[in-house]
């Protein structure tokens, strides 16, 4: 067994197996910007293969910055989604020299952030990178559906996909790490050609609602919006026209904050 992460590792094999051909996720995350006034510059972290981040700066108008801790990533979506700037960089401690209108935060990315430190650190970032009233904009696995809900760690679960003749199959087990408060992931790759199996071993952050509603408000945002849909990755999924509800018991939560202006960006508390 390798330590090797497929899918980071090959970003074709990450469309492939998790495609999104009507830009759903990008769709959503514009119509909260457009709902919440926000500017047009946008930084994207933890852009992955880029789709995202492209549709927004080629179809939506925005000027799209992107950052990522992968290279291989980076190099994937310079190549196959150009247009915005993309940066090697960590969501912890980035330093790009310059504000934004938007902070967005897709596919549980914020969840890597793993210990209270972490969490303090990104949004500190946030805060340094945004204007007055800039937002951020997040969705994530929401911590308080594992409170009593069990789906997904009934498994282990088993998916396969095909891509240039080979199948590959996923067998994953998810588990919850009480004392860390994170959701844990071992995920086992086999494919037909005869290839060795990689395993892979990954982990998020469980954040509770009001966990994080506190986070937030002490590093000087306004929360907007806190709810478990609908958003690109719900079901039913999200569709245009599609209004917000108001509860937090699903298993993905979507964020809306503004930074408030007396902690903007050169404030002596950032």
């Amino acid at each position: 067994m390798s330590s090797a992460n497929l899918l980071t590792d090959h970003p074709e094999l990450y469309e492939r197996r998790f495609p999104d051909p009507d830009h759903r996720a990008a769709r959503w995350t514009e119509d909260v910007l457009v709902r919440h006034g926000a500017g047009p510059r946008v930084l994207d972290v933890g852009c992955g293969t880029g789709r995202d981040a492209a549709w927004l700066h080629r179809v939506a108008g925005r000027r799209v910055t992107a950052i990522d801790t992968s290279a291989t990533m980076l190099a994937y979506a310079r190549d196959r989604h150009p247009g915005p700037a993309h940066h090697l960089a960590d969501m912890r401690d980035f330093d790009l020299g310059t504000v934004f209108d938007a902070v967005v935060c897709l596919d549980s990315a914020l969840l890597y952030c793993h210990t209270n430190d972490d969490l303090t650190a990104f949004l500190g970032r946030c805060r340094a990178h945004l204007t007055p009233g800039g937002l951020l904009v997040a969705e994530m696995r929401n911590g308080a559906y594992f409170l009593g809900g069990n789906e997904l760690l009934d498994g282990p679960r088993t998916a396969s996909f095909a891509w240039q003749g080979t199948t590959y199959t996923s067998r994953t087990t998810l588990w919850v790490d009480h004392g860390a408060q994170l959701l844990r992931r071992r995920r086992t790759w086999t494919t037909d050609d005869g290839s060795c199996a990689e395993e892979q071993h990954s982990a998020w952050r469980l954040l509770f609602p009001q966990e994080l509603r506190h986070f937030l408000t002490t590093a000087g945002f306004e929360v907007l919006a806190l709810h478990d849909g609908p958003g690109p990755r719900t079901e039913p999924p999200w569709n245009e026209g599609d209004t917000p509800r108001t509860t937090a018991r699903s298993d993905r939560l979507h964020l809306v904050a503004r930074l408030m202006p007396h902690l903007s960006n050169g404030d002596s508390t950032s």
